[in-house]
């Protein structure tokens, strides 16, 4: 993953930047000093550079209006990126509504439209030959043009959030308005493919036809990954517990001696990591292995497992029926390397941890995880990475 850097922070939201801004930085200094020379080599370019400031100062003002609005639902905003196509604020989680997804989409063009004009007018305060005035009018008219971008009604655009809050007041489905609003990207992202070639072979622009290539590509990429993350978060609500927990524990006499235990299952080769003890025909609750380096050995053979056995009634449990967005939001939210599942009758059915949920995934939606991938996973209690199961469930609930 491509390390950006942490530049300050606003309203307590990190302002990351990324390695690419600087290209897109360099070809805005560039196409701003080049208009300017008319100016004097001096003035041109020392303008240019304010501008080009000035512009990305327009792009972080656009991010924090739909990071504000975010903040003001609840939701935690994670950082404002600055990239080569501009900026991202990087918001944690779905608003509840419709009405509050609506609200955080439009914020961004709203900001963007306001400066226009607030920009408009503050040009009208200059002569018209003068070089502020002509600096502001140049900014004022990116606003617009980033507003008007923007409602381009396609994720992962404003106007595609705006689209996918639409359809879901009026089908009351939000996965399948996503799905609908990353339709719509894709097929713009092909459009302003096709369109930069034509322009490319057409009217002999390259600069321009590839600009708008990229953003093609950009719109098809980022939509995909709308569509394939709104299927996997379909996939988390549709899935219950059931279906994914596994019988990987043991049961163990719970009167067996600490060094009796230690000898007939700990030294094995590949020891099973989950034990529940009974007796009397009941469980009595998970064996706490943790416990046992704190006790003695000399006393691993006088004490029972009873000491080291923590109580189901204090053991995370859930049920089989209980969705897999509640199980990951239960794993994360108490940071737990598993969760015992309970039959109806409340006894043990099995158990289910990240590396278990990460198989099931993988063959159930085709993942490309590779078997090594998921053993590392199951091992180290962890996820892929490129895969974020804790925050992509968080944000389906």
């Amino acid at each position: 993953m491509q390390a950006t850097w942490k530049i300050g922070s606003l309203f307590g939201i990190p302002l990351l930047l990324d390695p690419l801004w600087f290209v897109i930085l360099g070809i805005v200094t560039l196409n701003f000093g080049t208009a300017y020379q008319e100016w004097g080599t001096f003035i041109a370019w020392s303008a240019a550079i304010v501008m080009a400031m000035l512009l990305f100062t327009s792009v972080v003002l656009h991010e924090l209006g739909h990071s504000l609005v975010a903040q003001s639902q609840g939701i935690r905003v994670k950082s404002i990126t600055l990239f080569f196509f501009g900026g991202m604020a990087a918001i944690e989680e779905e608003s509840k509504t419709p009405g509050k997804a609506f609200q955080v989409a439009i914020a961004g063009p709203v900001v963007s439209v306001t400066l226009f004009f607030l920009l408009r007018v503050a040009a009208s305060l200059f002569p018209s030959t003068s070089y502020i005035e002509v600096m502001l009018e140049d900014l004022a008219r990116f606003n617009l043009v980033v507003a008007l971008f923007n409602l381009i009604p396609g994720l992962p655009l404003d106007g595609g959030q705006v689209l996918k809050a639409v359809l879901w007041q009026a089908t009351g489905d939000r996965f399948q308005a996503v799905h609908w609003a990353a339709r719509s990207g894709q097929i713009l992202g092909y459009g302003a493919i096709a369109l930069g070639f034509a322009i490319d072979f057409v009217n002999r622009e390259l600069m321009l036809g590839l600009w708008i290539v990229l953003l093609g590509w950009f719109s098809i990429r980022n939509a995909s990954s709308y569509d394939q993350i709104t299927t996997l978060q379909e996939t988390l609500h549709s899935v219950v517990a059931g279906e994914v927990m596994t019988r990987d524990f043991r049961i163990v006499d719970a009167d067996q001696k600490l060094k009796d235990f230690t000898e007939s299952y700990l030294l094995e080769t590949t020891p099973t990591q989950v034990y529940f003890a009974v007796a009397d025909g009941r469980y009595q609750g998970i064996v706490a292995l943790n416990d046992l380096r704190t006790i003695e050995r000399s006393q691993w053979e006088t004490q029972t497992l009873r000491s080291i056995v923590k109580p189901l009634t204090a053991t995370p449990t859930l049920t089989e029926s209980t969705s897999l967005v509640e199980v990951i939001n239960q794993l994360e939210g108490e940071q737990l390397p598993l969760i015992t599942v309970l039959s109806p009758a409340e006894t043990i059915a099995g158990v289910i941890g990240r590396g278990d949920i990460v198989r099931f995934l993988a063959q159930k939606l085709n993942l490309q995880i590779t078997e090594a991938e998921i053993n590392r996973c199951k091992a180290e209690d962890c996820y892929p990475p490129g895969l974020p199961l804790g925050s992509i469930a968080r944000s389906a609930k």
